[in-house]
């Protein structure tokens, strides 16, 4: 089974930032992760076109695709929708960091697998910080006479 290939298709300069982040962190992403910044005055066809040939440079057109955009609606996520057509991919709009890095972290996964985990990876990496404790735990008390220090 082939790795899937992840594309960041994002107002510009979006999708090059979330790609140089991720490469900060893996720096083994380069080849997997690809990048397409929508310019403002661009028409959806050519970014189109430029998605396509981005996604043809790689020579690997039957491996699956996890296409990742920014806004559900804006002209990113429709190029990315209308690359999809046709193909073995799937699109998720709401791209953030712990979405793209969950995304590649699990690449060797099937595609509906991948799909899963980023979307989880994206909502559960959306936490209030600071003030009070993550959703997912309770508030530490004071007079805590265990003194733990290992929760998460």
């Amino acid at each position: 089974m082939k790795p899937v290939r992840i594309l960041l298709i994002a107002h510009a300069p979006l999708a090059h930032a979330l790609r140089d982040a991720a490469l900060h962190v893996f720096n083994d992403c380069g080849s997997g992760v690809l990048a397409l910044d929508v310019q403002a005055q661009a028409e959806p066809e050519d970014s189109l076109q430029s998605a396509r040939q981005l996604l043809g440079e790689d020579g690997d057109d039957d491996a699956p695709l996890l296409v990742l955009t920014d806004i559900f609606g804006a002209t990113p996520s429709n190029v990315a929708l209308r690359l999809a057509e046709g193909r073995n991919a799937r699109v998720l709009a709401g791209v953030n960091m712990p979405m793209l890095l969950r995304a590649w972290c699990y690449r060797a996964e099937p595609l509906e697998s991948v799909v899963a985990r980023a979307q989880a990876g994206g909502t559960q990496g959306i936490l209030l910080a600071g003030g009070s404790a993550p959703q997912n735990q309770s508030p530490r008390l004071h007079h805590d006479s265990e003194h733990r220090h290992d929760q998460q």
